[in-house]
């Protein structure tokens, strides 16, 4: 499958994540989660990204991030994981044993309306969805902690460009509904943007992602099209049979 070329717009909300190579998991302990919330706090300084979600599992993490300029995203993408990689190997005893994530981040542009609000929910309830917690709130590693008052030291969240509702306690841990899932799904497997019809194209033509809108595999042939083929080639075969051919040097050709 051919590789997209990232045009990561400032401005823009992305939803980023990645996976740890084959599914293992990577944060086992509590230091494993605290030593990531601090590289990401130490990223966020590095190159100013603002940071308006988060959350760690098992073996991958979600951000909701905003750059500032055009290109901070895919700097501060960089930085991160290879620090982090870097670190985990030093902090595991297994400094040239392979891959720790399964390859380049994946993200997605994200509207700022409602359709924000789903993904932010998507990624707050993850744990809940896993079955890991009864509720979200109880997941430590998230930003949905830092939201309910949890001090993280120096990794704090950005103000959302849309309003988040008095009741997110509530509201987080409403199971999205299906076709929210399988839009969502579709967004983080293809890296299309997440949002209304109109702004989706628009985003896409932008960002260089119109590839990400088309159908998978190959363009389906209309049947009627291949009954019209049919014929013609009957027509054909009725009035001279088979195409006329020539030889020429001993090789056969139309």
């Amino acid at each position: 499958m051919t590789r997209i070329r990232r045009k990561c717009v400032g401005g823009i909300v992305y939803h980023v994540m990645n996976r740890a190579n084959a599914r293992q998991r990577i944060f086992k302990k509590r230091g494993d989660f605290k030593a990531f919330e601090k590289v990401l706090a130490e990223a966020l300084e590095r190159t100013p990204c603002r940071l308006l979600a988060y959350c760690i599992m098992s073996n991958h993490w979600h951000l909701l991030l905003r750059p500032h300029e055009d290109g901070d995203l895919s700097e501060f993408m960089r930085w991160l994981t290879v620090t982090h990689v870097r670190r985990w190997h030093t902090w595991h005893g297994t400094v040239g044993n392979g891959h720790v994530y399964q390859g380049r981040f994946k993200s997605f542009p994200v509207q700022t309306n409602g359709h924000y609000l789903t993904v932010l929910r998507y990624i707050e309830s993850n744990p809940m969805r896993a079955g890991i917690v009864e509720r979200s709130q109880d997941w430590e590693w998230s930003s949905l902690a830092i939201r309910n008052g949890a001090d993280k030291g120096q990794l704090k969240l950005a103000r959302s460009p849309v309003k988040i509702s008095d009741n997110w306690g509530e509201l987080v841990n409403l199971m999205p509904n299906e076709a929210d899932i399988v839009k969502l799904n579709n967004a983080v497997r293809r890296g299309c943007p997440y949002g209304s019809g109109e702004w989706v194209t628009k985003t896409a033509k932008e960002q260089g992602l119109e590839v990400t809108l088309k159908p998978l595999g190959r363009p389906r042939i209309d049947p009627n099209e291949k009954v019209k083929g049919r014929k013609n080639e009957g027509k054909i075969m009725k009035a001279g049979g088979r195409p006329k051919t020539s030889t020429i040097n001993g090789t056969r050709s139309l």
